[in-house]
């Protein structure tokens, strides 16, 4: 298990602010301020915006939480290939 990330809305604009986050996933009933909040940060930021194409409940049975996750920040992917993968679908 390798690769470091952030959950929710105010981690996930810290590390934007920061320039640690690689990739950002919005879920898709995430509120429309927010999301474009985090859309702008992003693109200041340079960074990835994905939209999952689920609701805050399927991102966080995907993050392998309990709990709703609007927004997640990857900061660091470790081994895996999410950032390339993403960069191609867009």
């Amino acid at each position: 298990r390798s690769g470091k990330y952030q959950l929710g809305h105010r981690s996930s604009v810290k590390t934007l602010r920061n320039g640690k986050s690689k990739l950002i996933l919005i879920a898709n009933n995430c509120p429309a301020l927010r999301k474009s909040e985090l859309e702008y940060y992003a693109m200041l930021a340079k960074t990835g915006v994905h939209h999952f194409n689920g609701d805050n409940n399927e991102l966080g049975t995907a993050c392998g939480r309990y709990y709703r996750v609007s927004v997640m920040s990857i900061t660091d992917p470790g081994d895996s290939d999410i950032i390339s993968t993403f960069a191609a679908d867009a």
